[in-house]
């Protein structure tokens, strides 16, 4: 097959498709083309080379948007359009052979270094009251885990890699462009340094299978929407036995049906009848902590007034003390009265009228003036 097809229509996948996404389509392809389940097939060979060259440009964001900006010249020595992609490609390896050791990079003088396997991330919800005393759970994970038959080497038991004979195993070989000297990756063995003339049967040579994984996560108390858990080790497998990446779990916090949270502190509503308003009293709150927190009402409290209960808010995470609980009041009015409470409230309306009410007092005047034209 030829590989100047479109790498994003041989894993049938839209330009603007994802990492994951093109992962996905890879997986898909490269089983069904496989040339272990196609024997003797040389379309299914061809189709298989095409997408895993296809996969190997797009997985990588720097030569992603080469190819991307360039097509398949990017790729090409000596391709055509004299400036574009080649110069581009070659610009690059010439910074970097001609000014690399000045900056720390010494990239030819020794041997093909391992590629780290790539980080994943995991949300996880839980609930406020969680949040509060932290949690201990466990969480299940489909990942590409080292291969147990080869132990990771990618080469059949009883068999090993070998030292790449056309780069010298450092993963890299050099060509005289002009007057400088371009470093390339290897084109036999792919930049690693070594090549399976017999691969594991399980994993075909990579080093890694597909496993799902159960994964103990320790919740520490305080933690907030966005916290973020690593557990080092516990991403994907490198190729080849390289070093695993890294798993990230992401936190969210359910919405809870009394307390709002902001930071350490945490807010609720407390509805109280205007009698209490009026006369004062104490409300009872029952805490995240399992306690029931008295918090004392003053007489003559107004609605949307706010009272801090001082330590009974959210933990602090990873540090000591806790934050403060902050009740917003809401004076409730009755809706329905009994005969004696009506009563009640209408001998209440009589003092109102006096000079015990002055600022009701001014408001009608007001009001009267209004209607007057005054």
């Amino acid at each position: 097959m030829s590989t100047t097809v479109d790498y994003y229509e041989l894993l049938e996948c839209e330009r603007d498709a994802d990492g994951a996404t093109l992962k996905s389509a890879y997986r898909k392809l490269a089983m069904k083309y496989h040339p272990d389940k196609n024997a003797g097939c040389k379309d299914s060979e061809a189709k298989f080379k095409a997408v895993s060259e296809a996969y190997e440009v797009l997985k990588d964001p720097q030569k992603r948007a080469a190819y991307d900006r360039y097509g398949h010249a990017a790729f090409q020595n000596g391709g055509g359009g004299g400036g574009g992609a080649q110069d581009f490609g070659a610009f690059s390896d010439i910074f970097e052979s001609v000014f690399g050791e000045f900056m720390g990079g010494g990239r030819g003088g020794g041997r093909a270094q391992p590629r780290r396997g790539a980080d994943l991330r995991y949300d996880m919800e839980i609930s406020l009251e969680e949040a509060f005393h932290g949690k201990a759970t466990e969480i299940t994970v489909d990942v590409s885990a080292q291969c147990d038959t080869c132990q990771g080497s990618g080469a059949k038991p009883g068999t090993q890699a070998t030292t790449c004979r056309h780069c010298g195993g450092h993963g890299k070989v050099r060509a005289q462009q002009g007057f400088f000297v371009v470093e390339r990756a290897c084109p036999v063995c792919q930049g690693s340094g070594q090549v399976i003339a017999d691969p594991c049967a399980d994993c075909r040579g990579d080093g890694r299978i597909e496993r799902t994984k159960t994964l103990a996560v320790n919740v520490p108390p305080g933690v907030d929407e966005g916290t973020r858990i690593r557990l080092t080790g516990e991403g994907e497998a490198g190729p080849r036995g390289a070093p695993a990446g890294d798993l990230y779990i992401f936190l969210h916090i359910k919405r809870h049906a009394i307390f709002e949270r902001e930071g350490t502190t945490l807010f609720a509503r407390a509805p109280i009848s205007f009698t209490t308003a009026a006369l004062g009293g104490t409300l009872s709150i029952p805490g995240l902590d399992g306690r029931t927190h008295e918090v004392k009402i003053p007489a003559g409290i107004q609605s949307g007034k706010q009272l801090r209960q001082r330590g009974a808010g959210m933990p602090v995470l990873q540090g000591r003390g806790q934050g403060d609980l902050v009740i917003q009041i809401e004076v409730e009015t009755p809706t329905k009265l009994s005969t004696r409470q009506r009563e009640l409230l209408e001998l209440f309306r009589e003092t109102e009228t006096g000079d015990e009410c002055p600022a009701s007092q001014g408001f009608f005047a007001k009001l009267r003036n209004v209607f007057a034209g005054e």
